[in-house]
């Protein structure tokens, strides 16, 4: 098989069912496309004889390519071996419970190809049980609102990528949901277009209620690490001198009643703004020891570079 153009990233997890007719559906739509493409199905663990069913696959298509973990690590561990093997110019992901429509791959393409580093897809309309769609809309809401990307659907698992974007990208935990924001922080453009959404055929949802308060913590997580994890000082420092100075401002206060004649032993204010200059100490040392962790470090990092001369002379060469 020729290098491929096109690699589609499909992390899964007790998917058997559905399996056959994506693969049938995807190689549908590919083919039509005429340009080389690859279909990397990131097996999660499954215990369903999902793997068996993928292996039969890959030995009937020279396009398929199976990666089984050892055990269910999650959707963010199952995507990083995906990108890390993904070698096309440009990176679909989609899952693999067919809510996800293959037919909607030429659309994210075209979208890339004005000009754009990453495309998500928007389930504009979804058939989901509102106990997920409530609490998926307020979590977008948030999401764009802190992270400053504005895309209404960060989650949706039908993306498309320039190669570039998902070697840069490190995701782990639950980052999957913040492949938008974390590389929207890194400078790369990223867009949205409205895709069809489709009803679950097989099985149920892999998540519950509890993806949505690690989301909020997850996207603690993001902001702090793209905004501060180079610049720990400015975070901790900035909150060290709040406490501080708000703690200096209430002891304060209390010396002039002192000299006043008034009794302050035994006030709680006087308690109150010692424990706060404390806090504003401890949260300035976190700030020079991470500031110190980071200098030792710095020189081990790599910046992701849009365009470089030299490199597009020897190209031409």
């Amino acid at each position: 098989m020729s290098t491929p153009h096109i690699s589609v990233v499909i992390a899964l997890f007790n998917e058997v069912e559905s399996l056959p007719e994506l693969h049938r559906q995807l190689t549908e739509t590919l083919g039509q496309l005429g340009r080389p493409y690859e279909l990397l199905f990131i097996d999660d663990g499954s215990r369903d004889g999902s793997l068996e069913l993928l292996n039969n696959l890959s030995g009937a298509d020279e396009h398929v390519r199976v990666i089984s973990l050892r055990r269910n690590q999650g959707k963010s561990a199952a995507l990083a071996v995906g990108f890390e093997a993904a070698s096309g110019d440009f990176v679909i992901t989609m899952d693999a419970d067919l809510q996800d429509n293959p037919a909607e791959i030429p659309a994210l393409l075209a979208k890339l190809d004005e000009g754009y580093d990453l495309v998500s897809g928007w389930k504009r309309k979804r058939y989901d049980p509102i106990s997920k769609t409530v609490p998926s809309k307020f979590f977008n809401m948030v999401t764009s609102w802190v992270s400053g990307i504005r895309l209404h659907d960060f989650n949706c698992g039908l993306k498309a990528y320039r190669q570039a974007v998902v070697k840069d990208l490190f995701v782990y935990g639950e980052l999957h949901r913040f492949l938008p924001v974390l590389a929207h922080k890194m400078g790369y453009r990223c867009t949205e277009i409205p895709v069809v959404h489709r009803a679950r055929q097989f099985g149920k949802s892999k998540f519950g209620m509890s993806r949505f308060l690690n989301g909020f913590l997850d996207l603690l997580t993001v902001v702090f690490l793209s905004g501060y994890n180079r610049a720990p000082l400015h975070f901790f420092g900035s909150l060290g001198l709040v406490f501080g100075l708000i703690g200096l401002g209430i002891n304060g206060y209390l010396t002039i009643q002192k000299f006043m004649g008034q009794a302050i032993g035994n006030r709680p204010l006087l308690f109150l703004g010692v424990l706060l200059m404390v806090i504003g100490v401890q949260f300035f040392s976190f700030g020079l020891i991470g500031e110190m962790l980071t200098h030792s470090t710095e020189r081990q990092r790599t910046y992701p570079v849009k365009f470089d001369s030299a490199e597009a002379k020897r190209d031409a060469g």
